[in-house]
Order: C-alpha cells, then sequence, then structure tokens
C-alpha cells in the first residue's frame, strides 16, 4: 500500500467522487481510479460501492477512513522532523466538530492558526453525534473533536472554549407568555424533537418528562440542521442554540428556559498522540482560552 493511494483514497471520501478527487488532487480522473481499484486489490476489500457515476463507501471503506487519516498524519509528522525550520510546520489539521460549535471561538482558532501556519491544511467536518466525540479520536477520524460537555473519555483532555445558553423557538407570530417559560408549565404547542442519543436533547426531555408536562410531538427529526426550517415555517416548536435560533431569516418567538440552560463546549484531544501540528494547535488553543 502506497501513501499516494491512501491520499487518493481520502480525497474520494472529501470530495464525494472522482472527479472531485482529481481536480482536487490536480491529475486525470484514470489516474485516480487506477490507484483506487490497486488498493482494493491490495486490501482484498471494496472500498467504495460504484452507483452510476457516483461513489459511496461500503462497510470497508467507512472503518478505512479513521486509520488512512491516521497515516497521512503520521507521514506529516515525519516531514515535521525532517523540517529545517519551524516556521516550516506543514500537513493536515483534522477536526470533527458538533454543528452548534463549529461557529464563533472554533472559527477564530482555525483563521489564526492559518495565519500562523499557512502551508498547514485544515479539514473540520462534522461530529453529527456529541457522545461518538471520543471513539472519533481513537478510531482515528479526527484529531479534535468539539462538543458540549462532558465529554467521555479516561485519556482525553479537554479544553473549554466558550458556552452556549439553550432556549426554546417558537413559529413566527406565536402566542407564548413574555420572559422565561419553566419547564413544568411549557405551552402546549407542538414541537420538534431530535432521537435520543443527542445528549442535550435527552437533558431536556428527561427534565420535562420529570415536571409532568410534555407539549404534542410535530416532528421527529434526525436532521438537526432542520430545526429551525420548520420553526420558521410554522410546524412547531424546538430547543436550539440561542445564536443559532437568533440566525434565522424569519422573525421567530424566543423564550428563555426557567431554569436556565447553559453548556460550555469543548475542544477534545488525546495528548500523547497529537502530531507536530496537532501541539501546534493545541499550543494555540491554550493560550487562546488563558
Amino acid at each position: 500500500m502506497e501513501l499516494r493511494q491512501v491520499e487518493y483514497f481520502l480525497a474520494v471520501v472529501e470530495n464525494k467522487g472522482i472527479g472531485g478527487a482529481a481536480s482536487a488532487l490536480g491529475v486525470a480522473q484514470p489516474t485516480v481510479s487506477q490507484a483506487l481499484r490497486a488498493l482494493e486489490r491490495e486490501l482484498g476489500v471494496q472500498l467504495f460501492h460504484r452507483i452510476g457515476r457516483g461513489m459511496v463507501l461500503s462497510a470497508a471503506g467507512r472503518t478505512m477512513v479513521g486509520p488512512a487519516r491516521q497515516i497521512v498524519r503520521d507521514m506529516d509528522a515525519v516531514d515535521d522532523l525532517l523540517s529545517a525550520s519551524a516556521d516550516e510546520l506543514t500537513g493536515h489539521l483534522d477536526i470533527l466538530a458538533f454543528a452548534a460549535t463549529a461557529v464563533g471561538p472554533v472559527v477564530d482558532l482555525v483563521a489564526r492558526f492559518r495565519a500562523t501556519y499557512p502551508r498547514v491544511s485544515v479539514r473540520l467536518g462534522e461530529l453529527r453525534d456529541e457522545t461518538r466525540a471520543a471513539s472519533a479520536i481513537e478510531d482515528g477520524h479526527c484529531e479534535f473533536a468539539v462538543a458540549h460537555l462532558p465529554i467521555a473519555g479516561d485519556d482525553l483532555e479537554v479544553i473549554v472554549i466558550g458556552e452556549h445558553e439553550h432556549v426554546l423557538v417558537y413559529p413566527p407570530d406565536t402566542e407564548v407568555p413574555d420572559g422565561p417559560i419553566p419547564l413544568n408549565n411549557l405551552p402546549s404547542i407542538p414541537m420538534v424533537f431530535v432521537p435520543r442519543g443527542y445528549s442535550v436533547a435527552d437533558e431536556f426531555e428527561e427534565a420535562i418528562r420529570v415536571a409532568g408536562v410534555r407539549p404534542p410531538l410535530a416532528v421527529l427529526s434526525e436532521i438537526r440542521e432542520e430545526r429551525l426550517p420548520m420553526v420558521e415555517s410554522g410546524i412547531g416548536g424546538t430547543l436550539l442554540e440561542r445564536s443559532v435560533a437568533e440566525s434565522a431569516d424569519e422573525p421567530v418567538v424566543i423564550r428563555e428556559i426557567e431554569p436556565n440552560v447553559v453548556r460550555p463546549f469543548a475542544i477534545a484531544f488525546h495528548p500523547p498522540s497529537l502530531s507536530a501540528v496537532g501541539q501546534a494547535f493545541v499550543d494555540l488553543v491554550r493560550e487562546t482560552a488563558g
């Protein structure tokens, strides 16, 4: 297995196809196709299902993504050791962030890091399930995961970089009382929830269950990003980070919750396995957090 084959594999994953990968790599499409097929023959597995002109990761392909990223980071670490100057830091910075945390402080940190180390490329991917932050790092999918606390993982270090206040958000012109709304007195307005397994939603559902008042369910959405558009379209209310709620295109109704729901979010990483790029990023995070 050659490093070039691994890089081509990841390029196809990140660019969602051979055409996009070839453009990103600056090579011809047949070159990428041949490298992928050679890699599959060496490994003895099919990494992609080829559907028409599309490429969909197989089960083996999904398993391969984490180790492939780790291989590239390890090779970058070797290059860094051979680099003549610390100013020549090169390589890749892999971050997975829960959608609501991938703005504000994270963007600021990435911008500052890129300004200092312009030869380092950054991949900022989505962490769909906060409970999998530790496993994403352990399985090699990323060096850093950004999620709300608590982040499980005995060997992980976490650095808090911000916090989110969660609020109730209702469709435009919804008549609800002014001021904070107690959890034991929620309006009987249909709600848009996410399935259990998303920590904030679990805590909120448990709190209203204990309070003994449960508003009717309008939609159970596995696509978190669709909750605000659903509220804007009048389907129902939901629970969102204030920063997300205030970004609405429509004049939605926002109410605080009583008791207030504020959760810090943090960057998590495994110190012993950090690459030179990762260590430089941690230094920046610590400096900023300090």
